[in-house]
């Protein structure tokens, strides 16, 4: 199951086989943000040459392509698509016809797509968006979001939002969506509380941009020994009990119950 994504400028290609041994779960070579507009068609054939020439080194590997409102767009999806990325990822995504213009580029080629949400519009839009053809996950583009609705904190203010996100997800049944990145390099606690509010909340995993940030984000979403031995401890006794109706540690155990512990098992 992949946790962390890892972001990487696609100008720097001297970074891309350092992203792809990092230990994270997915890399995405930005062609968007991280570029600059001088830059980016150097970037976008930087990006589709390496991934060319080292298909095999590169089984993580998920591009950001520039959004759909922009020139580059659909250069970058014809180009992105024939060096064969794992995936996309699609920036300030705000409606199915965004998906669907992005699908319509993919050709007969069955890539998945990450719809990014970075504006009140998308949230508005987002169970819609992620029903769409070949919509894998969602991600939380937070930074552009507090941008475009005005939101100054990070924390509280944008509770609504993340659970938006989260139940949308889940009513559309595909996978658990991922939290937006921590700005703060280097600061571990930071970093750390964000994953756990974002775990607590139902996010499924974390953008990343820096190597550093890799092994907490892919631990701090991974079930720890305590839950594993109560994951564990439940299933036995729902076991034996062949379908009675069961208490552990003093609490009711139900099927919900043992449902969890099974998917928990199943995480690892």
């Amino acid at each position: 199951m992949k946790r962390s994504y890892l972001f990487v400028p696609g100008n720097r290609p001297e970074r891309f086989a350092k992203g792809v041994a990092s230990g994270a779960g997915g890399v995405v070579f930005d062609l968007e943000d991280a570029v600059q507009p001088e830059d980016k068609l150097a970037a976008r054939s930087v990006v589709c040459n390496w991934l060319t020439q080292r298909q095999d080194d590169a089984p993580n590997v998920w591009v950001r392509v520039n959004s759909v409102d922009t020139e580059y767009f659909e250069e970058d999806m014809r180009a992105v698509v024939s060096a064969r990325p794992l995936g996309i990822m699609l920036p300030k995504t705000e409606s199915i016809a965004d998906v669907k213009r992005a699908v319509s580029l993919l050709g007969a080629l069955a890539l998945p797509v990450m719809p990014i949400i970075e504006s009140a519009a998308g949230l508005l839009n987002a169970l819609e968006i992620a029903r769409g053809p070949h919509v894998q996950q969602l991600v939380f583009g937070s930074v552009d979001f507090q941008l475009d609705t005005g939101i100054i904190a990070e924390g509280d203010p944008l509770l609504f939002a993340r659970s938006t996100l989260v139940i949308v997800s889940a009513a559309a049944r595909i996978a658990a969506p991922l939290d937006g990145v921590t700005l703060q390099i280097g600061e571990e606690a930071q970093l750390r509380s964000d994953v756990s509010r974002a775990r607590d909340l139902g996010f499924g995993g974390k953008l990343c941009i820096h190597p550093n940030q890799v092994a907490l984000v892919e631990s701090g979403f991974s079930p720890g020994a305590e839950e594993l031995r109560w994951a564990r401890a439940v299933i036995e006794a729902s076991d034996a009990a062949k379908g009675r109706a069961i208490r552990l540690e003093g609490k009711l155990i139900d099927l919900p119950v043992v449902q969890r512990a099974r998917r928990m098992l199943q995480d690892v």
